[in-house]
């Protein structure tokens, strides 16, 4: 017997029986959830020594002169149709017509194949489309995206049948049929294995057939997006053959089926109102709903299949959809919310000039920058080929909470005219909107407590998967051997991260490879240092603790935080990179990164105060903080300069909010604040030289008309600069007003909306 064969008799075989005992139970869905998707970025991550030129050679992700073409000319023409007051006041729903326009210009099928009808655009075009509508509305941003993530036009292309394809697919694309997915019911959301809703394989009568193969279905959904107005439903339910029409099997796992909505048995429920935003969404449940099984997408040879594909499927989707609408709220929050500090005076003063205010600009502008950075990223991976499951709940957690954040501290610089609702308030109901955010697609909280950790630990990790399959593997020989490789590489990998951090931790990491340089460069070395801790905290962690992990919740939330937000930094730096280092965004970066990696710091430092053993913690402290704390928050100054790039025109803030739909109009709210930041900017150098005068004695302070005659009639400035002030007066005035309306507003007994079903359908 040689030295590897007296290993795994002597070592790795009574650790692996260990290890088959102290596995957790997984059920056939967690262990399809684990395994769908690809990893990426994140692996690299877990190594504790990211390949920095990997990243970096990822191709910039860019759009082509078609989708570009779509942006500027069907995208702009929508937001210029969207009329926010009046969907969420008056209609409750989208106009006839916008729901026309969206049909007619294939907003349904973005992501269907041109062979089919659809447009097949890329993710970050389907990604910079849902960012300009979001930006302008959320209901109709939520219309758009909601066909082309999670439903049949992703579902058919990968999965469906040949002739499901033919069919579906170009009525899809031409807004024939409206889709929507029925999968969460009132006792099951996130733990489909609870799934209630059922099919049983029989034979039954369709369409003048008899005998006809089939399944018999009963099921009760609500929450579904598009559902009161959908003519086609996609359907997950747990499938069983008590007869054994398929097989040997009875309970056949959870499956996926197309089924249109007037066929008998359905009930299309009526809508709910999700916090008034008013995209069509509401409950449909069926009763002894008879279906044939070429029904099933993909047909008899996808049956118990459902789960995978809706795993696979949302790990591409969540990358896209609501980390666009997302970065479209805090675009917006930073051009309107910038533009309206400048303008609106306190104490003849900006507002956005106080250290208070500036402190929550700086806050928009860093997180928009993360949350774009990260989403276009990410959205290039999946271009790539890339199905980043770990990666896809990372965005959606973090930058849906980057959202709220921003957001809320929008509300805050805008006071009461964010408060009062009307035509000219542009950020209540993107306010309005964030619960929905933080629940749809995975709500936040267990997102973060049981998935990116979760699964991240298992997928991206160089060995843990490996490990798993070995000890599950049911050739004993087979999987003693692939066992022992693996644990004898996990425990070299523990080795060197614990070297790694301590030698990165005494140094400052100041002599870590990257291939980065100018103001990224000390950046990359850090998120390396932080890479190897994350990595040994990680691996203790698992063996520590063990399976039971799992029920640490917030362990495993907090090692999650940690290891987006090296995500979130690495996107941050790989932006900087891409658009060639601009001098003018070295704030952007720097207060990105340096919240990320106080972020990093914090939640490591909670991990080893919280860690159940507190030997280990305390050897992990010596090991990952050799000296200390070192990251700090980025300080006032800092602040200072990243909350005047908000302030003024300039190219650094069309970087920053690129992509968003500005309305021409200055009729228009968000219009008009962009036009008057122009006129008072231009103002400001004339009522400087007014006030210098007036301390001079030359002028007396006095009204604005009878300084500006005086200042004109004593030759201080001239008439185009008193048409200057004028005008800028004029314009902060029409900027700052709030709506108002009659005092009986709410006593009028309003007529319901008018059915607009007919004109959807």
């Amino acid at each position: 017997m040689d030295v590897f064969g007296l290993r795994r008799r002597l070592i790795s075989a009574p650790i692996l029986r260990a290890f088959r005992n102290a596995m957790p139970t997984m059920s056939q869905t967690e262990r399809e959830a684990l395994e769908a998707g690809t990893v990426w970025w994140d692996a690299e991550l877990f190594s504790g020594r990211p390949d920095w030129s990997r990243l970096l050679a990822t191709p910039v992700p860019t759009l082509t002169a078609e989708e570009q073409a779509f942006l500027d000319g069907p995208v702009e023409e929508l937001c210029a149709m969207l009329d926010d007051w009046r969907i969420t006041e008056e209609l409750h729903d989208l106009p006839p017509e916008v729901w026309r326009f969206i049909k007619d210009k294939g907003f349904f099928g973005m992501i269907i194949p041109k062979r089919y009808g659809g447009l097949e655009f890329s993710a970050l075009a389907h990604s910079n489309v849902v960012m300009k509508l979001a930006s302008r509305s959320i209901t109709g941003a939520v219309t758009v995206m909601v066909p082309n993530s999670l439903g049949p036009a992703e579902l058919l292309p990968h999965y469906g049948t040949e002739e499901q394809k033919t069919h579906y697919l170009p009525r899809l694309a031409r807004g024939e049929e409206v889709p929507c997915f029925a999968l969460t019911g009132p006792e099951a959301g996130s733990d489909a294995a609870s799934m209630p809703d059922t099919g049983v394989v029989c034979r039954g009568d369709f369409l003048g057939q008899r005998n006809v193969l089939g399944i018999r279905l009963n099921w009760n959904k609500r929450y579904i997006t598009l559902g009161p107005v959908a003519t086609m439903l996609g359907l997950a339910f747990k499938l069983f053959d008590p007869d054994h029409l398929l097989g040997t099997k009875e309970e056949l796992g959870i499956t996926v089926a197309l089924i249109p909505t007037d066929t008998p048995g359905i009930t299309i429920g009526r809508r709910h109102i999700p916090l008034d935003i008013p995209f069509q969404n509401g409950p449909n449940s069926g009763r002894d709903v008879f279906i044939p099984m070429d029904w099933i997408i993909g047909g008899s040879a996808r049956v118990g299949q459902g789960w995978r594909m809706l795993m696979e499927s949302l790990a591409a989707g969540r990358s896209i959809s609501l980390p666009a609408l997302s970065t479209g709220a805090g675009k917006l929050a930073c051009r309107a919310t910038g533009a309206y500090a400048r303008i609106r005076k306190q104490f003849k003063t900006p507002i956005g000039r106080f250290e208070g205010v500036e402190e929550a600009l700086a806050r928009i502008a860093g997180s928009t920058y993360l949350m774009d950075a990260a989403r276009a990223m990410t959205a290039g991976a999946v271009d790539q080929g890339e199905k980043p499951s770990v990666i896809s709940a990372m965005i959606k957690y973090h930058l849906t909470e980057l959202m709220r954040r921003a957001v809320n501290d929008a509300l805050d610089i805008h006071g009461g005219s964010a408060v009062v609702l009307g035509p000219s308030n542009f950020m209540a109901r993107v306010y309005q909107a964030i619960p929905i955010s933080i629940t749809v697609e995975g709500a936040n909280i267990m997102t973060r407590s049981l998935i990116i950790f979760g699964q991240g630990a298992i997928r991206c990790h160089p060995f843990v998967l490996k490990e798993l399959r070995a000890a599950a593997d049911p050739d004993r020989e087979k999987g003693l051997r692939e066992f022992d490789r693996a644990f004898f590489g996990h425990l070299g990998l523990i080795v060197r991260n614990a070297a790694r951090a301590l030698w990165l931790g005494l140094t400052g990491a100041r002599w870590a490879s990257t291939p980065i340089h100018g103001p990224g460069r000390r950046y990359s070395q850090h998120l390396s240092r932080m890479s190897a801790a994350f990595a040994l905290t990680a691996d203790l962690a698992m063996a520590v603790v063990g399976s039971a992990l799992k029920r640490k919740e917030s362990l495993s939330a907090r090692l999650g935080d940690v290891l987006s937000y090296l995500y979130l930094a690495s996107a941050a730096l790989k932006r900087f990179e891409d658009q060639g280092r601009p001098p003018e965004d070295v704030p952007l970066l720097q207060w990105a990164c340096e919240e990320s990696l106080s972020t990093i710091q914090d939640r490591l430092d909670a991990v080893l105060r919280n860690f159940p053993n507190r030997a280990v913690a305390g050897l992990l402290r010596l090991l990952v903080f050799p000296t200390g704390r070192y990251f700090r928050r980025p300080d006032d100054r800092l602040s200072h300069r990243v909350a005047s790039l908000l302030l003024e025109p300039s190219a650094a803030r069309d970087r920053l909010t690129v992509g968003i739909y500005v309305p021409k109009d200055a009729s228009q709210a968000v219009g008009r604040l962009d036009a008057t930041l122009v006129k008072v900017v231009a103002a400001e150098a004339v009522e400087k030289t007014l006030r210098a005068a007036i301390q001079a004695g030359t002028l007396t302070a006095s009204d604005e008309a009878t300084l500006l005659r005086d200042a004109v009639e004593r030759g201080v400035i001239g008439k185009k600069d008193a048409d200057t002030i004028r005008e800028a007066t004029a314009a902060r005035g029409e900027a700052i007003q709030v709506d108002d309306f009659p005092p009986d507003y709410w006593r009028h007994e309003a007529e319901p909306p008018a059915n607009l079903r007919a004109a959807v359908n």
